[in-house]
């Protein structure tokens, strides 16, 4: 099984590369720069001649490049093609190819951003982006990550034109695409909020909405686009909705196991328990602070102490040590859990709406017997949890 995720995810890094290279060239700044079709008439931006030399053109895209090469596990653009498998087989996934950088390169601005926000010196392994390039240079760079996408669906729009589908589909990904941006940031906002604010303490609800929100939401967006390339529409579009919901407790569940391995082990690539130099309000602290209220003090206290000294202040290691002795680690590992198996069984619901709706519909004018449920795909999404847990 193993080999049909690498030949997947080899797809999915040949579209990340096309779209940003290390270094770019004169027919990459035209595809990404250029005006759509029917506008390129009324100036194109690279029509009296080069728009930027290619090394400066490298100085916009090459602190984005490192950190995507530095790796990264990849799961959301391969949520979003196991997805469209499962309904319709591999050239489902295959659709869905040209859209990978609308839920990954997000994902990796988002990194770049949020070491800049929390003062990270680390990120896979190397130091943050914005220590290598400048933080103006990787303010730039990651604010493009999030906009380079818009291009990529531009293309994909011009390939897609509605005399092949519903007129309505490409406004349909634009908006999709649009909403999880905004609600990314929305939820990157009310962390920020609670970390500078070491006496704050949001209500475990709004810890669940800003979970869903800043990291579930991409998630949910890969569900999405997979239902939508599928070719899914009619009766079955509700679908989307249904396992975006799924999508999204997988996104939060992994974060929890994340922030767990932060203060347990430590998180490839970052060091143990900067989550405490940060200020995070994570799960574990959370639950800490509503089982003990009069802890407040003494968890600011190691707060200010870690933001002072970084890892290596004694703090860290006795709020660690405080967490594990009052056994929240462990309950916001088993939470993670809880919202991990709430999307490992949607797919056995979904395939029963999908089988439900073709039995339900044998006469329909369009043949709903080609989104019933494909083992593969299901298979391989199944799989998916283990891959990257």
């Amino acid at each position: 099984m193993e080999t049909q995720y690498t030949r997947r995810l080899e797809k999915i890094e040949a579209v990340l590369e096309k779209w940003l290279p290390e270094t770019p060239d004169a027919s990459w700044l035209k595809m990404v720069f250029a005006p759509p079709g029917e506008l390129a008439s009324q100036g194109e931006f690279v029509s009296q001649g080069e728009l930027a030399s290619p090394e400066l053109a490298a100085s916009l895209t090459r602190p984005g490049w490192d950190l995507v090469q530095r790796g990264g596990k990849r799961w959301r653009p391969l949520l979003m093609l196991l997805v469209a498998e499962s309904i319709a087989g591999e050239s489902g996934g295959e659709a869905c190819l040209p859209l990978v950088p609308l839920v990954e390169f997000p994902h990796n601005a988002s990194l770049i951003h949020d070491d800049i926000e929390d003062n990270s010196d680390e990120r896979r392994g190397k130091p943050a982006v914005h220590l290598i390039y400048g933080m103006d240079s990787a303010i730039n760079s990651g604010a493009f990550m999030y906009f380079l996408p818009l291009a990529c669906l531009q293309a994909w729009a011009e390939e897609n034109r509605p005399e092949r589908r519903d007129p309505e589909f490409v406004q349909r990904i634009w908006t999709a695409w649009g909403s999880h941006m905004r609600a990314l940031h929305l939820g990157q906002a009310m962390d920020i909020a609670w970390h500078r604010d070491f006496y704050s303490i949001p209500s475990l609800d709004e810890y669940d909405r800003m979970c869903r929100l800043k990291t579930g939401c991409l998630a949910r967006l890969a569900a999405v686009l997979g239902v939508y390339c599928a070719g899914v529409e009619g009766q079955l579009i509700h679908l989307a909705d249904y396992l975006a919901a799924a999508a999204e407790c997988l996104g939060v569940g992994f974060q929890i196991l994340d922030d767990v391995k932060n203060l347990v082990s430590g998180v490839p690539g970052k060091k143990r328990g900067d989550d405490i130099v940060e200020g995070k309000k994570s799960l574990p602290v959370l639950l800490y602070l509503h089982r003990y209220p009069e802890k407040r003090d003494f968890v600011a206290r190691c707060f200010t102490a870690a933001r002072s000294s970084g890892v290596a202040a004694p703090e860290v290691e006795e709020i660690i040590g405080e967490l594990t002795k009052a056994g929240v680690l462990e309950e916001a590992r088993e939470k993670a859990l809880g919202y991990i198996n709430s999307f490992a069984s949607s797919q056995t619901q979904a395939a029963g709406i999908m089988t439900a709706a073709d039995s339900a519909n044998p006469d329909s004018h369009r043949d709903i017997s080609q989104f019933s449920p494909k083992k593969e795909g299901l298979s391989l999404l199944a799989g998916l949890i283990d891959l990257i847990s």
